[in-house]
């Protein structure tokens, strides 16, 4: 007998739905149901009315974007920036900062009271600061449109890979701020401008450096071209994937210092916070948290170029950074030196693989922080509770991953003493944690 294949019947679904948003989800989404399913709501906020176009329908969700919003929220605000529309950059730029923290902050405590089975968590007051000019370090993209013989310079469009050609950005440091003024201008009197794909442009504490990547060599005139339409700013090439060469004599090292005076040096490619106040306010917090004492070994994980380790090196007795990437390592061992700290040893290591035979793993730490980025710190959780330290400070930027892994914590007799956001990127859906875990 042979069996003929049919294929399955197409449904003809409906593509547009009106929606009341009911709430936030951790991701700054709006909240529905329709026809029996959660739906996911771009630009939409609780207690609004909104009509939609279904962009993707699953078993169990669909995702849409808002045409119109029937009944605004008073929370919604018309976006300060021209570009708000298309650009990928701020995705909230129609709420006010203040109101879209607040309403992060709701949606991230129902997601963890949801995970952790909490009906109550000890919130602490946010830390935030300015909400336009907090951007540091940002990349600009540019992209030359050769049929036209033009120049895009600016962000990538939102849900695309195409750079959004913008004039300026209200959401980059005033030091930094000219770099689109300046790469508009001077790009098409190159020679070999196409040659650029995209800029590294940070502000080193008031100094302004920029990383021009070039996929083929420049002319020097191209170079004092550039140096030219911006004389204040330090230059540097990168001719290939972190090879950096610098255009002018006796160019520093980009740095930063933190609140008690330590200096943070750090190449281009490396992770900071790129929002200077609010990671002063985090590093104040953790101190004031922790509560360090001359006699603490102090584990800091996912130390990065050395953060909360130089912050701490002066209050405890002794600081063990770990830290994934080889240049990140090297990195903090040279600013614990720029210091003059002795009592700074940085490893490289997987955190996520059994520590079992690793050199961290065999300290009797009193303190221990965590700082992973978005994937969390799974496997190294475990590896901490087995440590038994007195508190661990874990610091997220994703409450997904954070839930996750303070379950694994609050299983190993710990409970959170205190959790606090940080509004780390304003006009964002991004939202950062701290939780201090005490062992009861």
């Amino acid at each position: 007998m042979v069996s003929i294949y049919q294929t399955k019947k197409k449904t003809n679904l409906p593509q547009h739905a009106i929606l009341d948003v009911q709430r936030w989800d951790h991701e700054a989404q709006g909240i529905s149901t329709h026809q029996g399913k959660i739906c996911f709501i771009e630009a939409a906020l609780p207690g609004e009315q909104v009509q939609c176009r279904i962009t993707e329908q699953k078993k169990d969700y669909s995702r849409v974007v808002v045409q119109k919003v029937l009944q605004p929220s008073p929370a919604r605000v018309k976006p300060l920036c021209p570009s708000a529309a298309q650009c990928g950059g701020c995705q909230l730029q129609f709420v006010a900062p203040d109101a879209a923290l607040q309403l992060k902050q709701q949606a991230v405590a129902g997601l963890l009271a949801h995970q952790l089975k909490v009906t109550a968590l000890p919130w602490q007051a946010p830390l935030s600061a300015v909400s336009s000019g907090y951007r540091r370090k940002a990349r600009i993209g540019v992209w030359y449109d050769k049929p036209s013989r033009q120049f895009e310079v600016g962000f990538r469009q939102a849900g695309g890979k195409e750079i959004l050609d913008i004039a300026h950005c209200m959401v980059l440091s005033p030091v930094i701020a000219p770099v689109l003024s300046v790469l508009r201008t001077t790009l098409p009197q190159l020679q070999h401008g196409s040659a650029i794909t995209h800029v590294e442009v940070l502000d080193a504490d008031g100094q302004a450096f920029i990383v021009i990547r070039h996929i083929k060599p420049l002319a020097e005139s191209d170079k004092s071209l550039l140096k030219a339409a911006w004389p204040e700013a330090w230059w540097i090439g990168e001719p290939q994937s972190d090879e950096f060469v610098a255009w002018q004599p006796d160019t520093p090292q980009p740095e930063y210092q933190l609140a008690s005076g330590q200096r943070l040096q750090f190449d281009a490619t490396d992770f900071i916070q790129v929002n200077a106040q609010v990671n002063q306010a985090m590093v104040a917090q953790a101190i004031a948290w922790l509560m360090p004492e001359k006699s603490d070994q102090v584990l800091d994980l996912y130390c990065g170029i050395g953060n909360f380790s130089l912050a701490f090196a002066p209050l405890v007795a002794e600081v063990t950074g770990v830290e994934g990437m080889a240049n990140m390592v090297q990195r903090a061992t040279a600013n614990a030196a720029l210091n003059g700290y002795s009592n700074c040893s940085f490893m490289q290591g997987d955190l996520h693989l059994s520590w079992q035979g690793q050199p961290w793993s065999r300290g009797k730490y009193h303190k221990v922080i965590l700082d992973p980025a978005r994937a969390g710190a799974a496997g190294a959780v475990d590896e901490v509770a087995k440590l038994k330290p007195a508190q661990i400070l874990y610091v997220s930027c994703n409450a997904a991953t954070f839930a996750r892994d303070a379950r694994v914590l609050l299983e190993n007799r710990y409970q959170i003493s205190k959790i606090g956001v940080m509004d780390m990127f304003p006009y964002t859906s991004h939202l950062e944690l701290m939780a201090l875990f005490e062992l009861s």
